[in-house]
């Protein structure tokens, strides 16, 4: 005889009744440890001195239940998904084999697909396998660039943003600036502060934030590229955006340690607001590289000299598009109409494009051939679009604008119905002539101040009528 399985339930029951057998307990005792009836204690405790211990055994151990879903049903199930919906999850799947008449549910379809191996856990998707990129060789080669939005003031001031410049080759901290969110101008500011100290790179390696990358397939205008874009390739600096976030992991990780480090730092150093953060970097990124950077493979330094002038290298640097001039001397521009100042230059250019430029400080320049041209600014008024799409990165800033506009706004106004259908109050009408009711009480009124009676009618009026409403109710006479 084999070895018998059982269950903790089953042997606390064979050491009660063993026991009950042995009458060192009795029945109705036994009855409430096992919580079950006399008479059911009575008929186990029989079949268990007939039969032994294995018969205390549950019967349909080991037995296919009797609701179970015949295999054929589950075979024609999963050869459906593999056909139709490989890609489907478990619960849409379901919902799916119901219409074909399979009435399944989503958990036993969830095991069914595991088994066959066509679903796997969330667990088990979070354990993907990414190898590992080595570092370039040389320093200066490849840069990793991102923006890290946290509390870096903690509950001492806003949240804002910090934006990471660090080398591939050594994980040196080559430029950090905190602003008010993700934006061409913010990443303007920054790339002209790491271009003055460093120079010219081989590449940046970034996400695909809208700011370096054009989602769109087949874009219009732009050539296909971005304004930030743009700007690094008339520097000749390649750009390249990572397919996940562990591809650029160096500037990822190195931004978990600045929100553990950098945060307590700014804490002990009584820091507040962006502008003495920015301040305090470059004392930081000092200490940060002594103690994390690391030497390259090769010493080559592969940063190029910038060898541009400043007042050039600004024009680089800001937004710049081209706008249809029309007839009338005029263009759109973030929704405000510019209109050029008409002179012998600007009434050549009806029908021709101009160039604008757009600065972080906020001028604004229209240019043809290099000529400034004078112009005028048609400024409506200025407010986020209605449902204009904002991305997570910069919704704080634009929440933050917002706030500002609405402030500067007078409080609405909610006008009455009168007001929105158009009525208009009239004068009062001119006394006319008063009806007899209003004569005979005002004589009432008189004969009651002087005493004397007085059975006069009012023109028109019945003689007949003795008093009136409200004195005593009306009676004819006759």
């Amino acid at each position: 005889m084999g070895w018998i399985l059982m269950s903790e339930r089953e042997l606390h029951r064979i050491e009660v009744l063993s026991e009950v057998v042995e009458r060192r307990r009795t029945l109705a005792s036994a009855a409430i440890v096992l919580s079950l009836s006399v008479r059911q204690v009575q008929r186990i405790v029989r079949t268990f001195c007939v039969e032994g211990a294995p018969a205390l055994r549950h019967r349909s151990r080991g037995r296919r239940s009797n609701n179970r879903i015949h295999d054929g049903v589950r075979e024609l199930a999963l050869q459906l998904v593999r056909e139709r919906y490989a890609d489907f999850g478990p619960t849409l799947a379901a919902e799916k084999l119901a219409e074909h008449g399979f009435t399944v549910s989503r958990e036993t379809l969830r095991q069914w697909m595991t088994d066959a191996g066509i679903w796997s856990s969330r667990k088990k998707r979070r354990l993907q396998f990414h190898p590992p990129r080595l570092r370039r060789e040389c320093y200066g080669e490849l840069i990793q660039i991102d923006g890290s939005e946290h509390r870096w003031f903690e509950d001492r001031g806003p949240p804002c943003t910090l934006l990471v410049f660090i080398d591939d080759a050594t994980s040196r901290l080559q430029q950090l600036l905190f602003v008010a969110s993700e934006s061409a101008f913010s990443y303007f500011d920054a790339l002209e502060q790491y271009l003055t100290r460093h120079g010219r790179p081989v590449a940046f390696y970034s996400d695909k934030h809208s700011v370096f990358r054009v989602a769109k397939k087949d874009p219009e205008g732009g050539q296909g590229m971005t304004q930030f874009g743009r700007a690094l390739s008339e520097l000749s600096i390649e750009i390249l955006c990572a397919n996940s976030s562990q591809a650029k992991g160096r500037v990822e990780r190195a931004n978990r340690t600045l929100q553990d480090r950098l945060v307590k730092e700014l804490r002990l150093a009584g820091i507040s607001d962006m502008a003495a953060g920015n301040r305090f970097l470059d004392g930081f990124t000092e200490r940060y590289n002594a103690r994390f950077a690391t030497s390259p493979a090769r010493a080559d330094d592969l940063h190029r000299p910038l060898n541009i002038d400043v007042h050039r290298l600004r024009d680089v640097l800001c937004k710049r598009e081209q706008r249809y001039v029309g007839r009338q001397l005029a263009f759109s521009y973030e929704r405000q109409r510019v209109i050029l100042e008409a002179n012998g230059v600007s009434r050549g250019l009806v029908g021709k494009y101009v160039d604008v430029y757009a600065f972080a400080d906020g001028r604004f320049d229209v240019r043809w051939k290099g000529m400034t041209l004078p112009h005028t600014i048609f400024d409506k008024e200025q407010r986020v679009t209605h449902a204009a799409i904002t991305e997570s990165k910069r919704l704080n800033d634009v929440l933050a604008f917002i706030r500002e506009r609405q402030d500067q706004l007078p409080p609405p106004r909610v006008k009455t119905n009168s007001e929105v259908i158009g009525y208009q109050k009239r004068g009062r009408k001119p006394p006319g002539r008063k009806g007899w009711v209003d004569q005979m009480v005002e004589r009432q009124a008189a004969e009651r101040a002087s005493g004397a009676p007085s059975n006069a009618a009012a023109p028109g009026c019945d003689s007949k009528v003795s008093a009136l409403p409200g004195d005593a109710p009306r009676r004819l006479s006759g």
